[in-house]
């Protein structure tokens, strides 16, 4: 257990819900932060007036927040605003007055107690960072607060060395690194010193890019359980945001009662995270790292950093899985049997059944190796007819351009492009039911919505299908086995997946 603490952020428009929140962030928050810049202006007088019932309600500390729009308020706010709003008395109902660095010196005329310096910089890390850092140490104020804008992993780097300048300044600290790629950031810096972490009551309420929910902080990542020493885990790629890999092995890890953690880690640049956050003689940071997954689109540009690759993930071409052990880094490939598994329990003897791979990508690689490997009948699908001509070639499998035509030759389709992936893709498919209406069966490895639009349109003809979660569950539990050395609990991990998805 460290001794950080969880800051739920409560920003809503109207009075009413404001204080609602407010009272829902009570049951699970350390400290809550009340963002008034997110008030309607009518509404900010009718929650003042309410502070001191409020302050009598609850014993969680109060940190008011008046933020203005460049440094990541809700509006735009004049000098003189702010100024009028800090001016009225809150100190007598709040624990911590949250003020950027302008207003600083005007606030101790305005007997606040407890303050947090705070500066955000949205476009990335800026170059006089470290001066930045300096200044706010002068302010000689309760609580440092620097958050960034991470663009990609590497970025984050600079943040979290704060929290060792901290620690020998004797300061406290709240480095954030913001975004996909400085979400660990959020997650490991209770258990490396940080004052604490800032987090969303619901989902599609945060406050600032990459915020997690409480309930997330809480019950799948166990922040305040972490320390310095937990092993740490995670997933590799980009995009990663989507993700049910961290819900499912943190669900496995807690079943074991492991001091471990599964992290998602936004990586655009894997040589520079290899060299920046892995390697021994040229990390910058130090974190127990023991194991990833590894996605899109590393799976398998990741080779050529492995120290050991085992045959299968060899014969693929393509690793999902990294073991650290010792300072080295073993490759594994469980897409293989994560994939071939849930399709012969369908299905049965493959021999002969015709097969059609859409895609050419690490993905694709494996499921056409398990396929050869039960002698189907392969015909690799893809857009990119030049890129894949290598890996029809290696595989002897045919090779036909991705177009209109329809599949009814085909007795199973399998779909290993992010066609129908939550976000830009969600509403694509690889084909449409007048393509399909004669296969027997359609395997969509996109599991991110549970019924991708591949899914709706072989069901419209009639036509059974496997989502990806299957996949996903199987694979995972072979990666769990190689990392713990433990059988994984395959049903909580398929329960705690379905539960983000529902």
């Amino acid at each position: 257990m460290n001794k950080g603490k969880i800051c739920v952020s409560v920003c809503a428009k109207t009075a009413g819900e404001f204080i609602e929140n407010i009272k829902r962030a009570a049951e699970h928050a350390d400290v809550i932060e009340l963002r008034f810049d997110c008030l309607q202006e009518i509404e900010i007088e009718t929650v003042l007036a309410q502070l001191e019932n409020l302050r009598k309600q609850f014993t969680k500390p109060f940190v008011a927040t008046f933020r203005s729009e460049e440094q990541g308020g809700k509006r735009k706010l004049t000098r003189d605003e702010r100024q009028f709003f800090w001016s009225q008395g809150l100190d007598n109902y709040v624990d911590w007055s949250d003020l950027e660095l302008d207003f600083i010196e005007e606030s101790f005329y305005w007997l606040f107690n407890k303050r947090i310096c705070s500066h955000h910089d949205f476009n990335g890390v800026p170059q006089n960072f470290n001066y930045i850092y300096r200044k706010l140490k002068k302010t000689e104020v309760d609580i440092l607060k620097i958050a960034v804008q991470a663009n990609d992993i590497t970025d984050s780097i600079a943040v979290w060395k704060l929290l060792e300048k901290a620690k020998s300044d004797k300061k406290q600290i709240v480095p954030i690194a913001m975004g996909e790629a400085g979400k660990w950031t959020r997650i490991l810096g209770l258990a490396h010193g940080a004052f604490m972490t800032y987090a969303a009551l619901d989902a599609g309420k945060e406050t600032a890019s990459g915020q997690l929910t409480v309930q997330d902080l809480i019950e799948t990542y166990r922040v305040k359980e972490l320390n310095e020493q937990t092993e740490i885990y995670g997933i590799v790629g980009s995009s990663v945001a989507q993700s049910l890999s961290p819900f499912m092995h943190n669900a496995a890890l807690k079943v074991h009662n492991l001091d471990a953690v599964y992290i998602p880690f936004e990586v655009k640049n894997l040589d520079e995270f290899i060299t920046r956050f892995i390697r021994k003689e040229t990390r910058e940071i130090e974190l127990n790292f023991k194991g990833f997954s590894v996605t899109i689109p590393h799976k398998q540009t990741i080779v050529k950093h492995l120290d050991f690759i085992d045959e299968t993930a060899k014969k693929i071409g393509a690793v999902n899985t990294i073991k650290i052990e010792n300072g080295k880094l073993y490759g594994f490939n469980t897409d293989a049997q994560g994939f071939i598994e849930p399709l012969k329990n369908a299905c049965g003897d493959l021999r002969d059944v015709k097969i059609a791979v859409l895609g050419n990508g690490g993905a694709a690689r494996a499921c056409i190796y398990a396929l050869k490997k039960e002698a189907a009948e392969v015909t690799i699908f893809a857009r990119n007819f030049k890129k894949a001509e290598s890996l029809a070639s290696e595989f002897q499998v045919e090779l036909k351009e991705f177009s209109k035509t329809d599949f009814n030759d085909f007795d199973i389709l399998v779909n290993t492009t992010p066609l129908g992936m939550k976000g830009e893709f969600e509403k694509e498919t690889p084909l449409f039911a007048g393509q399909i209406k004669n296969v027997k069966l359609i395997y969509d490895l996109v599991y991110n919505p549970f019924e991708t639009q591949f899914l709706k349109e072989a069901k419209s003809v009639g036509i059974p299908t496997i989502g990806g979660l299957a996949m996903l569950a199987t694979q995972g539990a072979s990666q769990f086995k190689i990392w713990t050395g433990k059988d994984a609990p395959m049903k909580e991990m398929s329960r705690a997946a379905l539960r983000k998805l529902s």
